[in-house]
């Protein structure tokens, strides 16, 4: 006897290769599993106030590059008769402003979307960065002595340092020499001074507190120290490490935020909105930067994409009728045509398709009684009926029009060769089995047509079938095991039932 477990081994391949494709898929492009599913997005708009001279103008701001926690979806500037472009002036991301003449107060707006990324890094430095030179002059370089002296005493590692400098800088009660620093400095600065002093690279980032609905908000001071690896932030007011969830690092080591150029009384100040947006949607928006974005079917032209919709839907469908057949035994007019059927009612709704098709196989079989009379061979037979139902179709559109109806506008999508065809079977079942053989197995055709459709219109099963397409295998190795099944159908268990009755 045949071994069947290399069978059983390429089932366990197909459904492990399905799930772990799409699982992928969900990670890697974002696409969620529901299509309902919603992600927040932050829309943060940077304003710039100032007054103009009268004189060419020109105004820089800094924008955010790959900020930390946060990916960036769109941008854009709304700034009335200024030309506005986006600049890489030396690895500083900058937006410029220009006009040629300007006079008065002037308004300039940078808006952009940010979506929450956990997994979102800034990218790495080319060359490791070095300590900036500092120069300290007396009393102030013993003082800065004095001060890392007493922090490297308590550290051990770069974070551990800076830690002990931010509790020296920030005591309520300092010491004779962090009194002496901060007499001339800002605490930010001095902290910055002292670590590249020590030989660790520091710098200031500027951030801004993300908070629904906030307007006129300020950009915060965080402190940035480089370990080697990677730039870990810290807060310079309460020595917290890491970066919290709710703040967008918008300037992070740049000469400056803000300059302009032909103004003066420059100021910028920040608004922002949280939203909500379908998740799918964003993941749309960003396939094409993900690594598996060339495998998104919605790199296809859209005519293309409304096609794969539909096609992507048939496997749902013959499995529906595998089921039927093999595990219930219903029987139906030809092995798959049922799953055609309900190709047919998605166009039309399950209602209008309905009582379009009873209608059409009625009036077909009708006319076929007649054609068995003239003796046609079957080409032509077929060829007269597709032009018949292409006819009673037209008809039924043109009454339902007339009448105020949509429905006999949306038949035309009817399959016309199928339904000839189904005429055909259905009169030929008619002349060798008798009529009810007909209405069984039309009556069968149109039950798993019906169930496929039910399963096939789901919401779910669109957008799984068609943003998971891989999913398709685990349909494929369902209706594989269906094949083997060699036992009772459901629907032969009725024979039994005189035997229950007898015990």
């Amino acid at each position: 006897m045949k071994s069947r477990y290399p069978f059983y081994i390429a089932i366990a391949l197909l459904i492990f290769t399905g799930v772990g494709i799409a699982t992928l898929r969900h990670f890697e492009l974002g696409i969620p599993w529901l299509s309902g599913e919603e992600r927040p997005v932050w829309l943060v708009e940077a304003r710039v106030d100032f007054r103009a001279s009268g004189d060419p103008v020109l105004v820089s701001l800094n924008l955010p590059d790959d900020p930390p926690g946060f990916h960036v979806l769109s941008e854009q500037a709304a700034s009335p008769g200024y030309g506005f472009s986006i600049v890489d002036d030396q690895g500083d991301r900058r937006g410029e402003w220009s006009i040629r003449e300007a006079n008065g107060p002037q308004t300039l707006y940078y808006k952009a979307q940010f979506i929450p990324d956990p997994d979102a890094q800034p990218r790495p430095p080319e060359q490791p960065p070095e300590p900036d030179t500092v120069y300290w002059e007396e009393p102030q370089a013993t003082a800065a002595h004095e001060v890392l002296a007493l922090a490297a005493a308590k550290s051990s590692t770069p974070e551990s340092m800076t830690r002990e400098l931010i509790k020296l800088i920030r005591s309520t009660d300092p010491d004779q020499n962090t009194a002496l620093l901060l007499a001339s400095h800002d605490d930010v600065d001095v902290l910055v001074k002292l670590l590249n002093y020590a030989d660790i690279p520091a710098r200031v980032s500027e951030g801004v507190k993300l908070e629904d609905a906030r307007r006129r908000q300020p950009l915060r001071p965080f402190l940035e120290i480089y370990d080697g690896d990677h730039w870990l932030t810290f807060n310079p007011q309460t020595g917290e490490q890491g970066l919290p969830d709710n703040v967008l690092l918008w300037s992070r080591n740049t000469q400056s935020l803000l300059d302009v150029m032909g103004g003066s009384q420059s100021v910028v100040s920040f608004a922002m909105l949280r939203q909500t947006v379908p998740a799918l949607q964003l993941a749309r928006a960003e396939s094409m930067e993900n690594g598996l974005g060339f495998l998104s079917l919605y790199q296809l032209p859209i005519e293309e994409q409304s096609m794969f919709r539909m096609l992507l839907l048939l496997p749902l469908g013959a499995m529906v009728v595998a089921f039927m057949r093999v595990i219930v035994g219903i029987r139906t007019s030809g092995t798959f045509m049922p799953v055609l059927i309900a190709v047919a009612f998605l166009q039309t709704s399950l209602g209008p398709g309905l009582v379009t098709f009873i209608t059409v196989v009625a009036l077909g079989l009708l006319l076929r009684g007649y054609l068995s009379n003239l003796n046609l061979l079957l080409v032509s037979r077929i060829a007269t009926l597709i032009i018949l139902v292409i006819f009673m179709c037209t008809a039924i559109s043109i009454v339902g029009y007339q009448m105020g109806f949509n429905t006999g506008m949306t038949v035309t999508f009817f399959p016309m060769v199928i339904l000839a065809w189904t005429i055909e079977r259905m009169s030929i079942l008619w002349e060798e089995e008798g009529p009810h053989e007909v209405f069984v197995q039309g009556g069968g055709s149109l039950l798993v047509a019906i169930l496929a459709y039910l399963v096939m219109s789901l919401p779910i099963a669109g957008h799984l079938t068609f943003n998971f397409p891989e999913l398709h295998l685990i349909i494929l190795a369902v209706i594989l095991l269906m094949g083997q099944y060699t036992g009772y159908k459901l629907s032969e268990l009725r024979r039994f039932h005189p035997m229950q009755e007898y015990d």
